[in-house]
């Protein structure tokens, strides 16, 4: 069954997806979505990450929800500093030194940072593991880093236990 579905979960999100953004409900859709959502993962499995053994589910939807409000509070910050006087805004390149070395959790972390309006992740620095951000407006540094560090790189480390 692994070999059909090589991750469930992957399967049910493609098929509703699907299902939603055609908004219809006919056969051939449904087909097509069973097709997708079987197929897609079959053929990225080999470029998806080793398994990991135990993800802890509350810390996940603990993170998904911060994740959800810091975008919705920095886009309201963002929009405010668009829209006011430019010289307010203090652009800054950011160094975050990381905990943990692994790298799909790097990219997640890399991927939260650049979902969240206002900043942009640049690069992870593998020899040193740091991650470089740019942020549109840094009024104290090492405030962002701490942000970063406990409010996404904590859950992460606990999520995926390392």
């Amino acid at each position: 069954m692994r070999r059909l579905i090589p991750r469930p979960a992957l399967s049910v999100v493609i098929f509703l997806v699907w299902i939603a953004l055609n908004n219809a409900s006919s056969r051939a859709h449904f087909i097509l979505a069973l097709i997708l959502a079987v197929g897609l993962p079959v053929l990225t499995q080999r470029f998806w990450p080793e398994r990991a053994d135990k993800l802890k589910l509350l810390p996940a939807i603990h993170l998904f929800c911060i994740v959800l409000w810091d975008i919705l509070m920095a886009s309201i910050d963002v929009a405010k500093l668009v829209l006011g006087p430019l010289g307010k805004i203090k652009p800054a390149f950011v160094e975050i030194p990381l905990d943990m070395q692994d790298p799909f959790v790097g990219t997640l972390l890399a991927s939260i940072v650049s979902l969240t309006p206002g900043t942009v992740s640049i690069d992870i620095d593998r020899s040193r593991w740091v991650l470089q951000v740019h942020a549109l407006n840094v009024d104290d540094t090492e405030a962002l880093i701490h942000a970063i560090k406990t409010r996404y790189e904590q859950p992460l480390k606990e999520i995926f236990s390392c």
